[in-house]
């Protein structure tokens, strides 16, 4: 894994996680739903990199 990518994917992580948290925080589900899409696409970047650095081996 690139250490850019992976740097990507946990930024997307937290942003996803911050952004849901204030979402819920502040009563409204659009942006609580959308940080959870973000941080959840977060880990699919994360696991993608993964899956690549496996078959490199």
């Amino acid at each position: 894994m690139s250490a850019s990518e992976k740097a990507k994917a946990k930024a997307e992580q937290v942003k996803g996680a911050i952004k849901k948290e204030t979402g819920r925080a502040a009563d409204n589900d659009q942006a609580a739903a959308e940080g959870q899409g973000d941080k959840t696409k977060g880990s699919l970047r994360e696991a993608k990199e993964k899956a690549k650095d496996a078959f490199k081996k």
